[in-house]
C-alpha cells in the first residue's frame, strides 16, 4: 500500500468497506454471511482513479476480514487480481471458493 494510505481509516457502512481519499471514495461492496465475506464489487471515484487507492480499500478490507478471524469470498474480479498479485492474501480467502485454486 502507497504510504499516503497508510493512515486513512476503513469505514465500514455495513454493506460497504470505504476509504475516503481527497475528498473522493474507493469503495467495496460486500455481503456478510457468518463467517465468510463476499466482496462483490471494488470501485474508486473517477478523480483518484490510478491512485492507488483501489488497491488500498482492498488490502485495507483483508485485514479487516483476518483481524475479524473470517473468510473472503473474493467474487470481485478487482480483488480476485489483487489476491493473485499479492499470494500472501490467500490466506484469507475461504478454501471451499470456488476459483480458490486460481488465485
Amino acid at each position: 500500500m502507497k504510504p499516503e494510505f497508510e493512515n486513512i481509516p476503513l469505514i465500514n457502512t455495513g454493506s460497504r468497506f470505504e476509504i475516503e481519499f481527497n475528498g473522493h471514495l474507493a469503495f467495496i461492496d460486500y455481503r456478510e454471511m457468518g463467517s465468510q465475506i463476499a466482496l462483490n464489487h471494488t470501485e474508486a471515484d473517477l478523480l483518484i482513479s490510478g491512485t492507488g487507492a483501489a488497491a488500498a480499500v482492498v488490502e485495507k478490507t483483508l485485514h479487516y476480514i483476518e483481524d475479524h478471524h473470517k473468510k473472503a469470498l473474493p467474487f470481485c474480479p478487482y480483488v480476485a487480481s489483487f489476491i493473485k498479485k499479492n499470494p500472501e492474501w490467500k490466506r484469507v480467502v475461504d478454501e471451499r471458493f470456488h476459483g480458490y485454486d486460481q488465485l
